[in-house]
């Protein structure tokens, strides 16, 4: 598979445009071309007329929520004062959001990595997706979250073309957003020719559950998971047989093979699960969840009680769904501001301390053996 997806970022690279066509019409059997390739601000328009205003009042509270998590995570970043070192956070200049085709659409995915760039400052935002997805609600969210420009374009094509630029596709800094295999491959490929927020696997949750636990809420967490893919991992962890006998009985033959439910002898021996598997999302329902919470260490995201489900989250608890897969939370974090921001390191001695912390740095410039940085440092000395 790897060596398909370099043969699509090659000729990406080297034919540009015509690639994109070319691949579109074989993978996603639409009729790409230079005048429909990225969406004319009078569809946007005429497709916000489309939807519910059901959907756009649930879209603004979903903005709000989602944006002032974001604001409230901007403003507790801490910048060191300057003196002899200090650091600035300038914002990426331009991005691209991929957003999944597949089963179904995403206006939450826009909602989830737009806004946390915006409140960045992230000026040059795109957003890229297979033309049978974009929706009318998804071009009313991009309408609401500001971005850039659209385009019809998906897969390992997508990410090459914006981590090169076409004749008619930006190159950005960065490249967010969940996608299917060929999508994280050509992501992975491409790291260093273009930053990359994670490498996003099939879904996952694995839910804590005790006799405090409603089992129709219990339930329906564990088959809203599974909807997301047959692929979705989907773990019950419980030491309570009746709640699993229970469950087992509703879950629909579809997903029995995908549901697994494992009965543990203590919540020791299921924390300890948990932080060796380090999930995506986790649902604590338990007694004394918040308790318990403070002891894992590896989750992207922590769910506590029965009134916090995943799908909360997915669309307006207020933190970013984008969220590490596969074990990754084991040292990596969810989407976020940070995300959209670099860190500048800032030097600047004067002469009397430079020439306080002088002979420690010619003591470490002799002893690494680096002659030019010693004399580097000991052509100051003689300064008066």
């Amino acid at each position: 598979m790897e060596n398909k997806i370099l043969k699509i970022i090659k000729q990406v690279k080297n034919e540009g445009d015509q690639a994109l066509f070319f691949y579109t019409r074989k993978f996603d059997h639409f009729d790409l071309k230079k005048d429909n390739l990225s969406v004319l601000k009078e569809e946007i328009k005429k497709a916000s007329k489309k939807v519910k205003a059901e959907f756009l009042i649930a879209l603004e509270k979903a903005y709000q929520n989602i944006w002032f998590f974001h604001q409230r995570q901007f403003s507790s970043i801490k910048k060191i004062k300057k003196g002899t070192a200090g650091e600035r956070f300038v914002p990426l200049s331009r991005i691209c959001i991929y957003v999944p085709g597949g089963r179904y659409s995403y206006p939450s995915t826009v909602l989830m990595a737009a806004i946390p760039a915006r409140v960045a400052g992230v000026k040059e935002i795109y957003l890229t997706t297979p033309a049978k997805s974009l929706t009318p609600e998804l071009l009313a969210t991009a309408d609401i979250c500001r971005i850039s420009k659209i385009y019809r374009l998906g897969g390992a094509q997508a990410i090459a073309a914006f981590a090169y630029g076409t004749e008619s596709v930006p190159k950005v800094d960065k490249i967010v957003g969940p996608g299917n295999i060929y999508v994280t491959l050509a992501k992975k490929i491409l790291f260093g020719e273009v930053g990359i927020d994670l490498l996003a696997g099939p879904s996952e949750v694995i839910i804590l559950a005790d006799n405090s636990a409603k089992v129709d809420y219990l339930l329906y967490d564990l088959l809203a998971q599974a909807e997301h893919d047959p692929l979705a991992k989907v773990v019950l962890l419980t030491r309570e047989e009746q709640l699993m006998r229970k469950i087992k009985k509703q879950v629909p033959d579809k997903f029995r093979e995908q549901i697994k439910m494992l009965k543990i002898s203590s919540l020791e021996e299921g924390i300890k699960y948990i932080n060796q598997q380090a999930p995506e999302h986790l649902e604590l329902m338990v007694k004394n969840a918040e308790q318990i919470a403070e002891r894992i260490k590896n989750a992207g995201a922590i769910f506590i009680g029965n009134y916090s489900p995943v799908a909360i989250g997915d669309y307006l608890a207020g933190p970013s769904h984008i969220l590490p897969t596969g074990g990754t939370a084991k040292f990596s974090s969810g989407l976020s501001v940070y995300d959209f921001l670099k860190r500048i390191s800032i030097i600047n001695y004067n002469k009397k301390k430079f020439k306080e912390d002088l002979p420690f740095a010619l003591t470490l410039a002799k002893t690494e053996g680096m002659n030019y940085h010693y004399y580097s440092l000991k052509i100051r000395e003689k300064d008066k």
